[in-house]
């Protein structure tokens, strides 16, 4: 049988125009959106059913469903990406914002050419109580040869975020529109709220705020679910000019404890408890821990913990209280009343704290301002998602990250959007959760993370396709690189080969978009960026800091501000300095290693301190992950570096494969010939761990430092494993260490 199937897979390769290691590739189409297929001479054929996936069912069809496959076959069922190019139909360009490069181009010119005029004209479309000098919209200095790291955007306008997300609106005859839509984590539990809902339960929360103390330039802390509370909590405290600290309600009691010591608030906004699939959360008695934590380690106690009582999760007489500290919000919130004075902040009052991982393992907390993060958020979202008026709206991330800032909440506000807030997991009761929501609520644009694309693609197609999904017309995908095959997978089998994709690339730190596709404008390279947004000067360099021109490959850096940008790392600015400014002399460093091609496109290729070292090849591990699951038996990958006394360091990739595959020896070198073949002989990994599950948080990241621990056989020393998602993942692995 093997025998005959390494004679059969070929010749289904070169019908799918599949590259063999030594063969030409066949002549084939390129997707183009809606049945549309421009042919390309060398190009490979991408047929609307998934060229992995004909390949994987060719494999089984010729050996059963084990999919066993050896080395040779391998290298036939890897696709080539060259020239691989989708573009909108020509449908969706007649009502695009933008439609072409050209249209592009010339604005994007403007930005660069005139940055000052470009965001004034911008940002004019928004309320402002007084605005500042147009003709010197922005400051900065990116370079520590020149002094203290500075950067102002709109200085002297005074503004308030939540005024021009909601209060705006309402006063335009639009209250009645929906704003928010809730669904719970169990079926059949939903709630929406109309602007003027939204508005009124702002306005109680701010002076309950304002009742207990809470002044302009204050902090306070939110720790709480995807409830409806939490956009309400954000945005009530930008009402009266306070700096929200939203923590993920996922971390460990240390964690939050660690962020509270930073900050120092008065406030804390949290909730009783919260369902996660089938799973209790007792958020409260976390909060208790945290804060018996605050008192003991570092002093500082809380006057107030506001808590929501979350009855679908658990009820009260059974969340732990402290009285005098401890107070319901339906208990006194609803008494206050529905208006509430707006506090005019200056565009460079902070706006938020948000907490993100440091390399020293002490959390940094980022800090934002008003103005600009207003107008660079709200003009990202109408732009990188085309949106238009009836658009409802779906991202799945959480408050707690950056994009549940800027694109749950403040981003689509701004635009007046009807935004869905889900309390859920993608895959509870079933893998089809997702699609039944879009079809529940029509909704049109869709935005996650590619490790929610893979894990849902590891369940197949028929939880996509028993759901109808017709009025998606805009995908997104944030996050992290997005992988092609899963690139495809979502375009073609989620979106019907007919919806763009958003494969956007920033960071907590830009506040925003800075490289993203404008649906409507170019083609798409599955796993690219693309180009950068408006305003955006990317500029690749190389170890001395020496700028590349065209087609290279470096470190990712930008040359010049945009509005969205951080001001600082709250309490440290020294950090903020050497952490982004002083790497390369005049530039702001994101950290990210990344190749432009030919066409000026961008692909990431990971953290810079995501490279393994191999005999003195520099390897990105997303670049080897990608070829992993580039094999259509492969679900998913994570890869680390561990020592090795020959080459310095060597490749152990953890692999998921899709369900019901069996684990082989065979299986293991079929993978490692397929990153010999997309790569080279010098990233072949040097171990394949079978991975059942991967380390996760509850917001899809990938726990790297776990996974080296495993690795290295430090099982003594795994860390807080807390914050994931399912702990029992860890126990798996270790259990897969030997076989």
């Amino acid at each position: 049988m093997v025998r005959e199937l390494q004679i059969q897979l070929p010749l289904v390769c070169q019908d799918l125009g599949f590259y063999s290691r030594c063969g030409a590739p066949a002549l084939g189409f390129a997707n183009f959106g809606s049945g549309q297929r421009r042919f390309l001479p060398g190009a490979a054929s991408i047929a609307s059913t998934g060229m992995g996936r004909q390949a994987a069912a060719a494999v089984k069809a010729s050996n059963g469903a084990s999919g066993k496959i050896d080395a040779m076959e391998a290298e036939c069922v890897v696709a080539d990406d060259a020239e691989e190019l989708f573009d909108a139909s020509e449908t969706f360009k007649k009502s695009a914002l933008l439609s072409s490069r050209e249209q592009y181009a010339a604005l994007y010119k403007n930005s660069v050419d005139d940055p000052d005029g470009f965001w004034s004209h911008t940002a004019s479309q928004f309320f402002w109580k007084s605005k500042w000098e147009e003709s010197k919209a922005h400051t900065e200095n990116l370079d520590v040869r020149k002094g203290e790291i500075r950067v102002e955007w709109f200085k002297g306008g005074c503004t308030n975020i939540c005024y021009n997300a909601v209060d705006r609106h309402v006063e335009a005859g639009r209250g009645d529109d929906v704003a928010l839509l809730w669904e719970g984590n169990d079926p059949g539990f939903d709630m929406k709220l109309t602007y003027k809902e939204l508005l009124d339960r702002v306005c109680q929360l701010s002076n309950y705020l304002l009742a207990v103390g809470i002044k302009k330039g204050d902090t306070v802390a939110i720790y709480m679910p995807m409830l409806l509370e939490l956009p309400i909590a954000m945005l009530a405290c930008a009402r009266i000019g306070a700096v929200h600290s939203v923590v993920f309600a996922g971390f460990s009691a240390e964690s939050l404890a660690q962020r509270i010591l930073d900050c120092k608030p008065k406030v804390l906004l949290t909730t009783s408890g919260v369902k996660r699939g089938p799973k209790l959360i007792k958020l409260k008695e976390i909060v208790d821990d945290a804060l018996n934590r605050c008192v003991q380690e570092g002093g500082h106690s809380v006057d107030y913990c506001l808590t929501y009582d979350n009855k679908l999760a658990i009820k009260r007489e059974d969340t732990p209280w402290k009285e005098k500290r401890d107070v319901w919000w339906q208990d006194v919130v609803p008494n206050y009343p529905t208006d509430c004075p707006v506090e005019w902040v200056d565009a460079e009052d902070p706006l938020f704290l948000l907490y993100t991982s440091g390399s020293t393992g002490k959390p940094k907390g980022v800090l934002h301002t008003t103005g600009g993060y207003m107008v660079y958020t709200a003009t990202t979202f109408k732009h990188a998602f085309d949106y238009h008026d009836g658009d409802v709206y779906w991202c799945t991330a959480d408050c707690g990250w950056i994009t549940g800032h800027s694109y749950v909440t403040y981003g689509p506000l701004l635009n007046k959007a009807t935004v869905l807030i889900f309390e859920g997991v993608p895959n509870y009761p079933d893998a089809g959760r997702c699609w039944e929501i879009v079809d529940k609520y029509h909704v049109t644009i869709f935005y996650t993370a590619p490790t929610a694309i893979r894990a849902l693609m590891r369940s197949g197609d028929e939880p996509v396709k028993r759901h109808s999904r017709k009025s998606l017309r805009v995908l997104g995908s944030v996050g992290e690189p997005i992988n092609p095959s899963a690139w495809r997978w979502y375009f073609e089998v989620v979106g019907d080969s007919r919806c763009p994709i958003a494969d956007t690339w920033w960071q907590t730190e830009t506040g925003g978009f800075m490289i993203t596709p404008l649906p409507g404008c170019w083609p798409l390279k599955p796993g690219s960026a693309t180009l950068p947004f408006f305003g955006v000067q990317p500029a690749v360099v190389d170890e001395n800091g020496k700028e590349l021109d065209g087609e290279c490959t470096g470190f990712l850096c930008m040359k010049a501000s945009w509005p969205g940008i951080f001001r600082s790392l709250y309490g440290d600015h020294a950090r903020y300095e050497t952490t982004y400014f002083a790497p390369f002399k005049g530039f702001y460093f994101s950290g990210d290693g990344c190749r432009r091609d030919k066409d000026g496109y961008y692909w990431l290729t990971g953290r810079v301190d995501d490279v393994i070292n191999v005999s003195g090849h520099r390897i990105g591990t997303a670049e080897v992950e990608s070829a992993l699951v580039a094999h259509p038996l492969a679900a998913e990958a994570a890869v680390v570096g561990i020592d090795h006394e020959v080459k310095g360091q060597g490749i152990y990739a953890f692999v998921t494969l899709n369900e019901g595959v069996e684990y082989t020896a065979d299986l293991k070198s079929s993978l490692i010939s397929t990153v010999r073949c997309q790569i080279g002989a010098f990233a072949a990994p040097d171990a394949i761990h079978w991975a059942p599950g991967l380390p996760k948080t509850r917001s899809g990241k990938i726990m790297r430092r776990i996974l080296r621990k495993i690795a290295s056989k430090q099982l003594d020393d795994l860390g807080d494993i807390s914050t994931l998602a399912d702990p029992g993942v860890v126990a798996q692995l270790i259990e897969f260490t030997e076989k």
